[in-house]
């Protein structure tokens, strides 16, 4: 007889179902199957979780991202390396890390047109910092503008005219030190000249290395030359942004007088008022020199410098300078306002505000400047009575570009962080801060050029600086004589050391170039009121 049990599962009915899992169940074979199955399931699902979420992420479901902002300290380099950086630099949005402030706003300067700057958002960042061996600087006294609000990039092709006794020197320096701490080609004068054969036209041979097709670019071209437009493209980029600065002829004729006082039209004259008493029996605007004397500014720009108040095409001269100026020229300065002409060219250029601070270069003392009568000023305004007009009219477009494109409000901010700049730039810098006479600059090196009556003054470096920061110092002050032959030396020193040796054997580039120039360049159209062959003085 069966057990029970055994009678159970015998009389119980099996479906088909209940049969194949008890199978499964009783079998090690199967088991791995059914881990397999779930494994299967288990990765379909972690499949279909990801595609989910690139699907909401692809429809703008909101991610959170956590950002650490890293807090700017305050150095000396941010003072001092932004002029000198041995890199090559790109401006972006941002511009440069030294800067402690940013600006946004859309403002593209371009050389014909002054675009109006939108809003602009400022954000200081501060902090402390000592010095070691130099001076302590508070962040709380410092804090730099940012260079130009929008998205630009700084401009590298530069032409600047350099006019004669306007502050020019110091721009110079300015370019030189841009220059130089980006690599950039400057186009120099042939020869180690200080000049591109002034007071000649300018003509692309007189660039030292474009002959010898030396070199394929050039990036700045800032030294005196009497301009032409025709002459200078050739040698520079299209791109070449074109700028020059002005000062009023009247304050410039009393500096001229004094610094030119070699020249024949002043010859014998003790004052002002008795050259305008004779100048018009005895003046000869085609000796060499005298256009010194005559309307400087027009002829720096090219223009026939002959006109006076009594001329009787004089508003046609006057309407045909400013157009040619105008047409040639991105930006003309204004050199009594020089703070703001470095606000408006730092704009204009893409630059930092360090990137345009300064010290005066190629100042005179006050012991040998001269207070004008209102008479003597009036004689000058009717013989320079083409200079007077042309700095009346862009005098005029000067603040007008500053008010559309900056801003009173904005100016006098940026202005007064120039100030501040330079005034910690010259407590690092200068001993005594300030310039000095030139018999008491101990650096025989650092001593500007003395021409005519005038005493030019220069500076003295601290004696607390370590020998980097006394070369960046120095480059601040470096007059402008040194400095051309400086950067002639970077550029080709092939052709310094062999200006050197010949120095020392005699056999040196005469410095009077003016019978070399005629010989050699003969089919250039001279100047009638610069040049003349029985003069055999040296221009300055």
């Amino acid at each position: 007889m069966l057990s029970p049990s055994k009678r159970w599962r015998k009389e119980q009915p099996l479906n088909s179902f209940t049969s194949c899992v008890r199978r499964v169940l009783c079998s090690r074979r199967h088991s791995l199957g059914i881990l397999l199955v779930l494994v299967l399931v288990c990765i379909a699902f972690q499949t279909f979780v990801a595609r989910q979420a690139r699907n909401d992420k692809g429809n703008g479901v909101p991610q959170l991202h956590f950002t650490v902002n890293k807090p700017q300290s305050f150095s000396l380099d941010s003072i001092l390396g932004n002029f000198w950086s041995n890199s090559a630099l790109t401006v972006s949005p941002g511009l440069s890390s030294s800067l402690h402030s940013e600006e946004e706003a859309d403002s593209h300067l371009q050389n014909e047109d002054f675009a109006k700057t939108s809003n602009r958002f400022s954000t200081k960042r501060s902090s402390k910092t000592t010095v070691a061996k130099f001076r302590h600087f508070s962040s709380s006294k410092f804090r730099p503008s940012s260079s130009v609000p929008g998205k630009c990039k700084e401009k590298t092709h530069i032409v600047f005219l350099k006019t004669h006794k306007t502050a020019s020197s110091t721009i110079l320096n300015i370019l030189y030190r841009f220059g130089e701490s980006r690599n950039l080609t400057f186009a120099l004068p042939l020869n180690k000249n200080s000049q591109l054969f002034y007071p000649f036209y300018f003509a692309p041979h007189f660039v030292e290395g474009v002959t010898s097709h030396r070199i394929s670019e050039f990036h700045i071209m800032c030294n005196h030359m009497r301009f032409k437009k025709s002459e200078v493209a050739k040698v520079m980029p299209r791109d070449t942004f074109y700028f020059s600065i002005l000062r009023n002829p009247v304050s410039m004729m009393e500096s001229i007088f004094i610094y030119y006082k070699s020249i024949p039209a002043f010859h014998g004259k003790r004052t002002l008022d008795d050259f305008f008493n004779s100048s018009k029996t005895h003046y000869n605007g085609s000796i060499v020199n005298n256009h010194y004397a005559h309307n400087i500014l027009a002829f720096d720009f090219g223009l026939n410098n002959n006109a006076t108040f009594d001329s009787p095409d004089l508003e046609k001269q006057v309407s045909d300078a400013v157009l040619a100026i105008e047409r040639d020229f991105g930006l003309v300065l204004i050199s009594e306002y020089f703070e703001e002409s470095m606000v408006l060219l730092r704009r204009s250029l893409c630059w930092s505000l360090e990137d345009v601070a300064s010290f005066k270069l190629n100042s005179r003392s006050d012991r040998t400047r001269h207070k004008l009568s209102p008479e003597t000023a009036d004689k000058i305004k009717k013989w320079n009575a083409l200079d007077w007009r042309i700095y009346l009219h862009f005098n005029a477009t000067f603040w007008h570009k500053l008010d559309t494109v900056i801003g009173r409000e904005q100016l006098e901010k940026e202005v007064s962080e120039l100030r501040v700049l330079q005034a910690e730039l010259a407590g690092v810098c200068l001993k005594d801060g300030g310039a000095v006479e030139p018999s008491k600059i101990k650096d025989a090196g650092l001593k500007p050029f003395q021409y005519g009556a005038a005493v030019i003054q220069g500076y003295n470096l601290n004696a607390d600086m370590d020998n980097r920061t006394r070369e960046r110092c120095e480059r601040l002050i470096l007059p402008e004589l040194q400095y051309t032959e400086r950067v002639y030396v970077q550029q080709f020193p092939e052709k310094a050391q062999w200006h050197k040796q010949a120095l020392n054997t005699g056999q040196a580039w005469p410095r009077d170039h003016r019978h070399f120039v005629k010989r050699r360049f003969t089919h250039f159209k001279m100047p009638q009121s610069a040049l003349s062959p029985h003069n055999k003085s040296t221009a300055p």
